[in-house]
């Protein structure tokens, strides 16, 4: 299948680096208008070198923490003002943060839930407009499998990734009727930055690819999944071809999960 998105205009957040970037990179080679969203100036510019090198799409960064209602307003503007509309909402801003339950702070709490849950809200509810006015939309939230199956030592993330599954089946039966769609990706264990990052923080005594293909062996498939892979589904779900799939969760996680 040859997904096409030409003439859309997606807004990632979180999209300098891991699976932003490879759903970036694909809704590039796919066609779209693309609008990336992240804290830092200099890996933004890097990342969109990258794309615009490899597929010539037309790509902008803007630096910002969703987290901060003024400035998320802000980027929305500046991107709304580039691109003219955004089809595409792709919300995956967010970091995974554990903690004993009794031990996380209210200031952690409200981080985590301006992050993760508070910044999607407002992005839909600045984005959804536009897309009632064109009868056209998709919002792809992204979360992780464990949303589904939340863990002891699992909080906050687990909390409001919970929320956002939740979000996510709520509005899609608000706005399946302007011909918008809203499903969830849900997370396994995914080749990214993040994974780099735990290796060089574990300096364990082997290989970043033994590294990768020991913790694989968690997964019912024997390995972990890749940017691309993810990246693929995202794109489907952005696109005409998945126009009757609303209000779903979607494990891409190998198996990993327990649940549907």
């Amino acid at each position: 299948m040859d997904i096409r998105l030409e003439n859309r205009t997606a807004l990632i957040t979180g999209g300098s680096r891991g699976l932003g970037k490879g759903m970036a990179l694909k809704f590039a080679e796919s066609g779209a208008n693309v609008a990336i969203v992240a804290r830092r100036d200099d890996v933004l510019k890097e990342a969109c070198k990258e794309i615009k090198d490899a597929t010539s799409a037309n790509i902008k960064g803007y630096a910002c923490d969703v987290g901060d209602k003024a400035e998320l307003e802000k980027m929305h503007a500046a991107v709304m003002k580039d691109f003219g509309q955004v089809d595409i909402l792709v919300n995956n801003a967010g970091a995974s943060a554990r903690a004993p339950f009794i031990e996380i702070t209210d200031e952690m709490w409200e981080y985590d839930f301006e992050l993760k849950v508070y910044a999607a809200i407002r992005l839909i509810r600045l984005s959804v407009p536009g897309m009632q006015d064109r009868n056209w939309g998709r919002i792809i939230n992204i979360l992780n499998s464990r949303a589904k199956t939340p863990q002891p030592g699992g909080a906050p993330t687990a909390v409001t990734r919970a929320t956002g599954l939740a979000m996510t089946k709520v509005l899609s039966g608000e706005i399946a009727k302007h011909n918008i769609t809203v499903n969830a990706l849900c997370t396994g264990i995914i080749v990214t930055d993040q994974i780099s990052d735990r290796y060089e923080k574990a300096k364990p005594n082997i290989t970043f690819e033994e590294f990768v293909a020991e913790a694989g062996k968690a997964v019912p498939m024997g390995r972990m999944g890749t940017t691309e892979e993810y990246a693929n589904m995202a794109c489907f779900l952005a696109s005409n071809e998945a126009s009757y799939i609303t209000g779903c969760a979607i494990n891409v996680d190998g198996g990993l999960s327990p649940m549907y």
